[in-house]
């Protein structure tokens, strides 16, 4: 993908980032540690295999994961970091074929899937109407990071992403703001717009306006959202397991990923951004 992108392109980029299971071996049931809790009936430690996991990398419990205790497995989503480790770091390596290969995909995956959480914001955020400069940064942004991806498995694992994160939340940061500040027109003046890490668990806003509201962070567990309006929300690192979000209009949310959507509750009446699928444990 070139970075000369434009909105078009950066909307149908985000699209893409989808994973892509059939060309994975199987990186979310091995490389990652679980603890047993109500999302997994077991603990399994980095780097084994799900006793579920078949020897064609298909789950064999996949379509009652939810009924046996494995409802995190149904919320995961790798960005298509998975497909990406397989198929263009190790080659289309299988993991099987040595311990050095297997410990070193199992390094890099979780690399991975942090780089392409951060494309799929950055390609997010360019999909917008913003200013050129801000737009141009994202660009250079862009490029940097998708050059990272293409590191071979060494250089991966070398990789500091916190330190990577940091220009990154400064751009989605201002392009957040920019687009929020759009609409507040709209908006009573003394309306509370700032919820960043605020502590809605359980917290009932049933058909609540909340345009162009900060979420960043925030713990939004089992809160009740049936019949918001979130249009410009920012949910960026948001906590929305359980969080009942019938009948919302999410439409043009900023920054909501598959899996936040993938943890929380919603119908037929929710309406999603376009780069989002609605679960197939909704309700109808």
């Amino acid at each position: 993908m070139s970075y000369q992108i434009d909105n078009f392109a950066a909307e149908e980029y985000r699209k893409s980032m989808r994973a892509d299971c059939a060309n994975c071996f199987g990186l979310c049931c091995t490389a990652l540690h679980i603890a047993a809790s109500s999302d997994f009936a077991i603990d399994k430690p980095a780097g084994v295999l799900c006793p579920n996991l078949q020897s064609d990398f298909r789950c064999q419990i996949h379509s009652e994961l939810r009924g046996k205790g494995f409802k995190g497995c149904t919320v995961f989503d790798c960005f298509g970091a998975g497909q990406q480790v397989s198929q263009v770091t190790f080659n289309g390596q299988d993991w099987r074929e040595s311990k050095e290969t297997a410990n070193k995909m199992f390094s890099v995956f979780p690399v991975m899937v942090q780089l392409y959480e951060m494309l799929a914001y950055v390609t997010e955020a360019m999909s917008y109407r913003l200013p050129q400069d801000l737009h141009k940064k994202l660009t250079l942004q862009l490029k940097d990071l998708e050059s990272l991806t293409i590191l071979d498995a060494d250089n991966l694992q070398t990789l500091d992403i916190m330190e990577l994160r940091k220009p990154v939340n400064k751009l989605l940061s201002k392009t957040s703001s920019h687009i929020r500040h759009t609409i507040t027109n709209s908006i009573p003046a003394k309306r509370k717009l700032n919820y960043r890490g605020a502590d809605w668990i359980g917290k009932s806003a049933k058909g609540k306006d909340l345009r162009a509201a900060d979420f960043r962070g925030a713990y939004l567990i089992a809160a009740d959202l049936k019949d918001a309006d979130l249009r410009a929300v920012d949910f960026i690192g948001a906590d929305l397991r359980d969080a009942n979000l019938e009948g919302a209009n999410l439409s043009t949310s900023i920054f909501l990923t598959q899996m936040q959507i993938n943890s929380a509750q919603g119908n037929n009446q929710t309406q999603l951004p376009s780069h989002i699928i609605q679960p197939s444990h909704w309700a109808s």
